[in-house]
């Protein structure tokens, strides 16, 4: 999540082991300061640290290498990049996706109209889906997150919003800014002079907003937890929000993660467990949307909705579940085909995967006639990691046809609603277990899962509706913010980035408590803080790591793990990888895997840093390294470490104010592209869809979030 709407609310109350307690354990603070870790922790690290070069054939190959050099932090109103690469805006906020709205200007009066058929706002997560195996390195369907919104730049012609802290917002006001929120689906194509930009009357371009109807799939559908006025038979609801962290499916498919959507409602009386363990506000919501309720044109409550207050004799009255139906990972088909719904939007609700604060939901390795695996991290102090395994098994003639129009969400279906859901428990000897989250489950202190919930003994729509607290009491790893993750296609090794986590507390220390609680036993129950462990070793943690594990299979239950890098500044006292001013950096948030074949690829990781030690250098920024070229040597505490640091360059920095998210590469390795999210005074021309993104701003504009493409000039692959 962006560290500009980040809830500081700690929500776990339980007592269950952290991570940096297990990291402690794991291996000492004193003797990670010493420069030495046990025998056992290294003959564990160097099972997965000290990657064999070696292929199949047993042939040594030729290990890739980074060809740039590493750049020098920045702090100004621009993108840099490394000599011999260019870099241009595309797509960024309010560009029309069709013909029937005007075009952006910078004192553009952005109106309900406008905004439902325009880019949405602060670009998050994002991935590319092909028209064709021949054409995919320069035309494509971006699917692109919108996670939140700016109100000072989306109201700057008025001013800022209206009554945004007191008295009710205008119904129109409201309206932009849900219609600001989603996911944006546009075509892209690139011109012989290697130029992007955007089809504005493409067929395949799309806004899926905040009010869009979407419907629900999984143990949840149809369940009485998600019966609302809307949809008394609990299989729809309307819209996706704080849309973050994504992933892509084998047969072609987006899945976008809900986030930080507990703050767009409100709940003054009939709360429920789960809406205390999530942190569903008692008062005034983020935006204030529900204060709209009651206007003379409100269309079928579409404010209202927002105060999940009961207000009828029963649920299927009033909007008390409304909450219940966020939380979410959404599974969008960027091609647009509707067989599986009954809804204009080619999306629905995947709640096998969870329901909580989701960051996003990443594919493990695939391997055909085994299941799936996604991994997913709930964005918040000490909370969990997640793993769903698929009951089907992977079938190649699943596979995305690029292009084609067919039934893709019948074969989500297939896969993603059925199977088991899984929390992480890290061990402090560098092992861990997936801990199920069934109804038959069996909790720590020994009681069936769903007892233990006050549930019926069937009821596994209650348990995905309650994940965080069936988390809290099968005992998993509360951890140091989990953003997002991603996976070795050859290898299978998952990396997770843990943000940061100023409520972890020192070795020893006693835990605290949410929502007047003692411990996790009790149900809505979060903590507060709680103390070092093994995988989260930093007190006060402001810097994060990047934690890596490897499984057996995709369907593993056990895992063995190890710290790959920890964030700091290059003059902390706990800069425990040895990090210099080329490569220090804070807050790792997004993480994506390049593979470049041969078993080989490069890790590309993106900041949204609040650290002081490192905000003062630089801006948020992108650096890469080659995993492969790595092992965790004798006396480092990760795998990057004093010995190997410099292999880990600094490729990119953003403009002030901003961060920088999503990544992914053409097929060819050509173009790279990312996201830079809330600039503060950014891009140069506050009037142009296409530009160069290296242009330092002159004077002060009005920012736009927006994407930007980083190519060789000579036409070369990315890094290399």
């Amino acid at each position: 999540m962006s560290k500009e709407i980040e809830n500081h609310s700690n929500l776990n109350q339980s007592a269950n082991e952290p991570f940096s307690s297990v990291l402690e354990r794991h291996a000492s603070r004193r003797d990670i300061m010493r420069g030495g870790l046990s025998l056992a922790a290294l003959g564990m690290l160097g099972g997965i640290g000290g990657l064999s070069m070696a292929s199949a054939s047993g042939v040594q190959k030729t290990p890739l290498a980074l060809a740039f050099e590493s750049i020098a932090g920045s702090k100004t109103d621009t993108v840099v990049v490394p000599k011999g690469y260019t870099a241009q805006v595309l797509v960024p906020w309010g560009t029309p996706i069709n013909d029937s709205v005007g075009p952006w200007s910078a004192d553009r009066v952005v109106t309900p109209e406008y905004q439902a058929n325009s880019v949405g706002m602060h670009h998050d997560a994002m991935d590319f889906f092909a028209l064709s195996e021949e054409s995919a390195s320069r035309e494509f369907v971006l699917a692109l997150n919108n996670e939140y919104i700016d109100q000072g730049a989306l109201w700057a012609p008025q001013g800022g919003p209206t009554n945004q802290d007191s008295g009710s917002r205008p119904a129109d006001e409201v309206r932009t800014e849900i219609n600001a929120h989603g996911v944006t689906l546009v075509k892209l194509s690139k011109n012989s002079d290697n130029v992007w930009s955007s089809d504005a009357g493409s067929r395949y371009n799309m806004r899926i907003t905040s009010a869009t109807p979407i419907e629900i799939g999984g143990p949840v559908r149809g369940s009485d937890y998600v019966v609302t006025a809307y949809s008394p038979d609990g299989t729809r609801t309307r819209g996706t929000n704080n849309n973050c962290g994504h992933g892509l499916t084998p047969w072609g498919t987006f899945l976008s993660g809900e986030e930080n959507w507990p703050a767009i409602f409100t709940k003054t009386s009939g709360r429920t467990i789960d809406d205390n363990r999530i942190g569903i506000p008692d008062g005034r919501s983020r935006y204030a949307w529900e204060t709209a309720a009651g206007v003379a044109d409100e269309v079928d409550a579409e404010f209202t909705r927002f105060n999940a207050t009961p207000s009828a004799t029963s649920a299927s009255g009033d909007y008390r579940n409304e909450p219940r139906t966020f939380g979410y990972m959404v599974e969008v088909d960027p091609y647009g085909n509707t067989a599986s719904v009954s809804t204009e939007a080619a999306a629905i609700k995947r709640t096998y995967l969870g329901r909580f604060r989701h960051e996003g939901a990443w594919l493990g390795k695939l391997t055909a006639g085994q299941p799936l695996a996604f991994y997913s991290g709930h964005d918040a102090r000490n909370e969990y990691i997640y793993k769903f395994v698929s009951k089907a098994n992977w079938d190649p003639a699943d596979a995305n046809r690029p292009g084609e129009d067919y039934d893709r969400l019948a074969i989500g279906a297939k896969y993603l609603d059925a199977g088991t859901l899984y929390a992480a428990r890290f061990n402090a000897d560098g092992t861990g277990e997936w801990l199920p989250l069934t109804p038959d489950a069996t909790t720590q202190d020994g009681q069936r899962l769903s007892t233990a919930l006050g549930l019926a003994d069937d009821d596994l729509a209650g348990v995905i509706i309650n994940t965080c607290d069936a988390a809290d009491l099968m005992g998993a790893t509360p951890m140091d913010r989990p953003e997002w993750a991603t996976v070795d296609s050859n290898s299978g090794d998952v990396y997770v980035a843990l943000t940061n986590n100023s409520d972890r507390t020192a070795e020893g220390t006693a835990a605290t408590f949410s929502n007047g609680g003692s411990d996790l036993d009790g149900l809505g129950v979060a903590y507060d803080t709680a103390p070092t462990n093994a995988a989260n070793p930093r007190a006060n943690n402001q810097a994060g790591q990047i934690i890596r594990w490897r499984e057996p299979s995709p369907a593993a239950t056990s895992l063995h793990w190890e710290i790959f890098v920890f964030g700091a500044s290059a003059n902390d006292t706990d800069n425990l990888s040895g990090l210099t001013e080329l490569n220090q950096f804070a807050s790792p948030d997004g993480l994506w895997f390049d593979d470049r074949g041969d078993g080989q690829g490069i890790l590309w990781i993106e900041t949204d840093n609040g650290y002081d030690g490192v905000a003062e250098q630089t801006n948020d920024q992108v650096l890469a390294v080659v995993p492969s070229a790595l092992s965790h040597e004798r006396g480092q505490a990760s795998v990057v470490g004093a010995g190997n640091q410099q292999q880990l360059k600094r490729f990119a920095v953003g403009p002030n104010g901003c961060e920088v998210t999503g990544a992914f590469t053409t097929p060819d390795k050509t173009a790279l592209f990312i996201n830079i999210q809330h600039p503060g005074n950014w891009p140069a021309d506050p009037d142009a869809a296409t530009q160069d993104a290296t242009r330092a701003t002159d004077g002060s504009v009005r920012p736009r979030a927006a994407t930007v493409v980083i190519q060789k000039a000579d036409g070369g692959q990315i890094g290399v």
